[in-house]
């Protein structure tokens, strides 16, 4: 059920006026989230739900859908002329200063930016000026119950426990047959999570030497043999409704002994990792505000120093949710200038890299703020050097 009550308070308490939300063939994700529409084919006009800071809520909707917001309280108004509709938008914020908006000054901030410009200079023009519903957003889509971060926890168990199965099959078939491939590690671990009943929206990242340079690479069929370098990126979630994911990202080296080379790149990479989650530690226990943007720039800054600066080549995390690329506050100052708050209740990865020509280093894990401001790091055991495969598994 829409939780009005807790709605209006935070708009009281962001200084505004009222949140108008629009979606037009489900282009607004975040608002249908909100709003909790069912899962399914999503209708074909355009419907606007306002709720004031005070009063009641109402809805503009088309007639050939007029129960498109029917779940919804709040007096429905019915439009049929695009006459009608813009008549009907100016009403919805007549007399408000203030309205909130999934929209980004810019672009700056596309995760959040899901109301189309023309839409947006109707409700300029009815004289309200439009706010960005970030933080709106990250209260009622992005903050977690207590039952997803228990199914968050139960799948970092199992994403956890993927590693020693992906690095003790590598180790197998070097022994046995003197090398393996991408593809064959990447199905080890869907394997690994099919039979913990866990799901993903696509396959990890499995990448060898030169492919682990690049951020985004797709799994391939390239040989994994001895003396090479491994970088696993995975993710996944319960299959159960409204569970959350789990991303993980750790390295190994195919040998008995890890050569310096990888072993320098990856301490800096860990440095950075430590400095971003103390940061998160250090404000949240002296209770003081923190941004998306000042992470990103607490790891950036270790490897920035080091040198590799300009091989740091993504932001440092991302918002985790019932997708792997939340709706809440990304760790950001580098694609854009995340100035959305870190909110207790809030998940999200810190996941640092450095990536060179001929390998590449990146250290993932997954940080939840409880409701009380407890950091808690749920990646098992950090990484603190890359794994010597043949030697311990």
């Amino acid at each position: 059920m829409l939780n009005l009550a807790a709605i209006q308070t935070a708009l009281r308490e962001s200084h505004l006026d009222g949140w108008l939300m629009y979606d037009f063939r489900a282009s607004n994700i975040l608002a249908r989230r909100i709003l909790q529409f069912a899962d399914g084919p999503a209708g074909s006009r355009r419907w606007v739900y306002f709720i004031p800071s005070e009063g009641p809520p109402r809805k503009l909707v088309h007639r050939i859908e007029s129960g498109a917001l029917d779940h919804l309280p709040g007096e429905k108004q019915v439009y049929l002329k695009w006459q009608e509709f813009e008549a009907g938008v100016a009403a919805l914020v007549a007399g408000r200063k203030r309205v909130a908006m999934e929209y980004s000054p810019r672009n700056g901030n596309p995760y959040i930016s899901r109301v189309d410009a023309g839409t947006v200079e109707l409700v300029r023009e009815a004289g309200a000026e439009v706010i960005p519903s970030g933080d709106l957003i990250q209260l009622f889509e992005a903050v977690w119950d207590d039952e997803q971060w228990a199914m968050h926890l139960e799948a970092s168990l199992h994403t956890d426990s993927a590693y020693p199965a992906a690095w003790s099959f590598i180790a197998q078939e070097i022994r046995s047959r003197g090398e393996t491939t991408e593809a064959a590690v990447r199905d080890v671990i869907m394997a690994h999570f099919a039979k913990h009943r866990l799901t993903t929206y696509h396959p990890p990242i499995v990448g060898v030497n030169a492919n682990s340079g690049d951020p985004h690479y797709e799994t391939g069929t390239a040989p994994i043999r001895p003396g090479d370098f491994v970088l696993i990126d995975l993710w996944a979630k319960l299959d159960q409704p409204r569970a959350v994911y789990s991303d993980l990202t750790r390295v190994g080296f195919v040998g008995d002994s890890v050569p310096a080379k990888y072993e320098s790149i990856f301490q800096i990479v860990a440095a950075a990792r430590d400095a971003a989650i103390q940061l998160v530690r250090d404000r949240f226990a002296a209770k003081q505000v923190l941004y998306g943007f000042e992470v990103d720039d607490a790891a950036r800054q270790v490897i920035d120093q080091s040198g590799y600066g300009a091989y740091f080549v993504h932001r440092t995390g991302h918002s985790i949710g019932q997708e792997t690329h939340g709706n809440g506050a990304n760790i950001d100052n580098l694609e854009t200038h995340e100035t959305r708050r870190i909110l207790p209740g809030c998940c999200f990865s810190i996941e640092p890299g450095i990536y060179l020509p001929e390998f590449g280093v990146r250290s993932e894990v997954d940080v939840f703020v409880d409701r009380s401001g407890e950091v808690h790091v749920t990646a098992g055991q950090l990484q603190r050097s890359v794994i010597p495969i043949l030697k311990d598994f």
